[in-house]
């Protein structure tokens, strides 16, 4: 589905639940809150884009010293036969592979800040091989399913959250939301080799996918042996050594090459300023739907009709007054990362439901966020399967997520 039909989609259901609520429960002043709802998030939506702008200007700056210093075409060697399975179309030695590489690397680690530059650089690097520069093409979809999978190592933000709202011990979701972050990336992985015809038994990639299998069950078991304060440590001292090592690698690296990394820092930089302002009318276009969406009450309809269904048949409804951290979780970060603490605040950071939102947001990505700024960085309309293939992620993950949240905290 095309960007252009969500964006109708979710004004037009937006319009509909407020004229219901006007005609039948005199409610005067939703059409107000809906109209305040679009300035706000037009103003969120450039507050993002801004607070973006510095960050996208350092990071491609540091990613351009790490190209011309070759150290992008050393990881592209290393990872080259996994993923020239994953993105066939892009063959062999392809630029984008570095950038892919070190993406995935930060997400894993809960690099934010660092993992969008680097997604947009190399969604930029793909573009120039796109032959339909409008429309994605099967790499771009593969990249951004696989990021929106949001695979997780290291939830400290979660963790930080739960401690400040009064877990006894904050780190207790920390092995079920790495067991649901790795489901909701195997999801995505499989729809998007499905629609691709990917071959997912060849040799190569069975390999690389046990591995990566073997290292998740490996440090699922090492941090389970930690208590919480451990955990905190290492992680903090884990990503910012990480981090600050790609940084002066790349550095280094150029240097060795008698590259002049200031030169190439800036020209890179000024890529990053200008794919920043590119973003910013992709965003606010779609963080202003979400708004609508929300104010409108629609995502409480489609609560209480979940609960009554659930109820209907028989079945708990504990894990419900958990979902409109899941629902809202593909659509905003920010809104979603908002209900978690709410749920926290309102049934305790130690209850089912508290846990359980907290799984929630760890386990995917936010999907309608990603597809935005990915493929509006670039100037792609047409999205084909990418939007059907990571809300399956974002699926499998809620699913997961209860499930895990049941077995584990229940």
């Amino acid at each position: 589905m095309a960007l252009n039909y969500i964006w109708i989609f979710f004004f037009l259901i937006a319009f509909i639940v407020a004229l219901i609520k006007l005609i039948f429960f005199q409610d005067y002043v939703i059409f107000s809150e809906l109209v305040n709802s679009t300035f706000e998030m037009a103003k969120t939506g450039f507050e993002i884009s801004l607070g973006l702008t510095g960050v996208l200007t350092l990071w491609m700056g540091i990613m351009k010293i790490g190209e011309k210093g070759g150290i992008v075409k050393v990881l592209s060697r290393i990872i080259g036969p996994f993923f020239q399975r994953l993105f066939p179309e892009l063959g062999k030695d392809h630029p984008a592979y570095g950038s892919i590489t070190l993406n995935i690397a930060a997400n894993m680690l809960n690099l934010d800040n660092a993992a969008t530059p680097m997604g947009l650089k190399a969604m930029k690097e793909m573009q120039e091989t796109n032959p339909h520069k409008k429309t994605a093409s099967n790499a771009q979809i593969m990249f951004m399913v696989l990021n929106t999978s949001g695979l997780t190592i290291i939830p400290i933000s979660i963790m930080v959250y739960r401690a400040q709202l009064g877990a006894v011990n904050p780190s207790d979701i920390f092995v079920p939301l790495l067991i649901t972050t790795f489901f909701s990336t195997l999801a995505g992985l499989i729809s998007v080799s499905i629609f691709q015809k990917i071959n997912l038994f060849d040799k190569v990639i069975l390999s690389w996918l046990g591995g990566m299998t073997a290292f998740i069950v490996g440090i699922i078991w090492y941090f389970s042996t930690l208590n919480q304060q451990q955990i905190e440590n290492i992680s903090n001292v884990a990503s910012g050594l990480i981090l600050f090592g790609i940084i002066t690698g790349f550095i280094l690296m150029a240097w060795r090459k008698r590259v002049n990394v200031y030169e190439a820092f800036i020209e890179g930089a000024k890529d990053g300023f200008k794919t920043a302002v590119n973003i910013i009318p992709y965003l606010i276009a779609i963080l202003v739907a979400i708004g609508v969406f929300r104010a409108s009450g629609a995502m409480d309809v489609i609560i209480a009709g979940i609960s009554w269904g659930v109820d209907a048949v028989g079945l708990n409804t504990d894990f419900v007054e958990a979902l409109p951290t899941a629902f809202m979780k593909p659509l905003s970060g920010s809104g979603a990362r908002g209900m978690m603490i709410d749920a926290m605040s309102t049934y305790g950071a130690d209850s089912f439901v508290g846990r359980l939102t907290s799984v929630m947001q760890g386990s995917t990505d936010t999907t309608f966020y990603i597809l935005a700024v990915y493929f509006g960085s670039v100037g792609i309309k047409r999205t084909r399967h990418a939007l059907t293939c990571g809300l399956i992620a974002d699926f499998a993950g809620i699913l997961a997520a209860i499930f895990i949240a049941y077995l584990f905290f229940h």
